[in-house]
């Protein structure tokens, strides 16, 4: 079968209708409501999953072959609803626990970042305060949005003042941008969390901070959530609320196979918005991403060429 046929789902793999025996599965969350400049995130499962065509089962550069080790599935997409942004926390919430009882790590296709808050609402319900790994340009921890609680722009906010947090072993990497203040990111730092900035990651190499934050981990469960925004808009141009001096490509790697060792219980990738990704550039890169976070899960077999 030629790469531009075969099924929809991401990288062509079988589609099943609930998590029920898989050990990891994609899903798609297509929720856009919660975003704050540019809409159109509602369409990014459907665009990583058709740009995902060219990914290979083998990672030749690390060796892992997750399809070899895990029952793997795309379990397609959480039916939201299109109006009401705080109903979609508890369907969302409801999706993962059902993905989580079966004892599948998610990987999750955004949808803008609001999803985060419910996903961790589940993950804590299943295995109590989880560490993060938060990638993006923004800290997304703003007490409202336009006198909205629940947006894209407060997840990690809610997620905190929930419980679902070990706020000692947050790591937010790549932030950056203007503020409404000079403590716009302090509020992070206030309660126990790690801020990396983009400036601290310019023309270096990411894999020594990645060490680090492996060894400040150790066992502890931890949760991923990758906004395609911490990206550079030259490699990322698709998304809602770009920012310049990013990270690149590459560094998206070295942090993704950093998590290598980690006990991760899921991850996410969000904020890819079709409309303004018109060669598909962005979708392209979120879905590598995507099948890098499944090479570093726990069990995942690596082969050496």
């Amino acid at each position: 079968m030629p790469r531009f046929g075969g099924p929809g789902t991401m990288m062509r793999l079988p589609s099943a209708e609930s998590a029920k025996g898989l050990d990891a599965c994609f899903l798609g969350i297509p929720l856009d409501i919660g975003a704050s400049n540019r809409s159109g995130t509602r369409y990014g499962p459907r665009q990583m999953r058709a740009e995902s065509v060219m990914i290979r089962p083998y990672n030749m550069a690390t060796g892992a072959a997750p399809f070899d080790s895990l029952q793997f599935a795309d379990i397609g997409d959480v039916a939201i609803n299109t109006f009401n942004l705080p109903a979609n926390v508890e369907i969302i919430r409801d999706a993962i626990a059902k993905v989580l009882a079966e004892g599948c790590v998610p990987l999750t296709m955004g949808g803008d970042h609001t999803i985060t808050y419910p996903i961790l609402k589940a993950m804590a319900e299943k295995h109590g305060p989880v560490a993060l790994i938060h990638v993006d340009a923004h800290a997304d921890i703003n007490d409202t949005m336009f006198g909205e609680k629940i947006a894209h722009g407060t997840p990690f906010r809610r997620a905190y003042e929930d419980g679902c947090l070990q706020p000692d072993l947050v790591f937010q990497i790549g932030l950056r941008g203007t503020g409404y203040s000079a403590e716009d990111f302090d509020w992070s730092r206030q309660r126990g969390f790690t801020v990396i900035p983009a400036e601290e990651c310019w023309h270096k190499s990411l894999t020594p901070l990645m060490e680090t934050i492996r060894e400040r981990i150790g066992d502890h469960k931890v949760y991923l959530s990758y906004d395609i925004d911490s990206l550079d808009p030259a490699y990322a141009p698709g998304t809602g609320t770009p920012e310049i001096g990013g990270l690149t490509s590459m560094q998206a790697l070295e942090i993704i196979r950093g998590c290598r060792g980690l006990s991760i219980v899921g991850a996410d990738l969000v904020e890819v918005s079709p409309p303004f990704d018109t060669t598909g550039t962005t979708a392209i890169t979120a879905a590598n991403l995507l099948y890098e976070m499944a090479c570093v899960l726990p069990g995942v077999a690596v082969h050496r060429g």
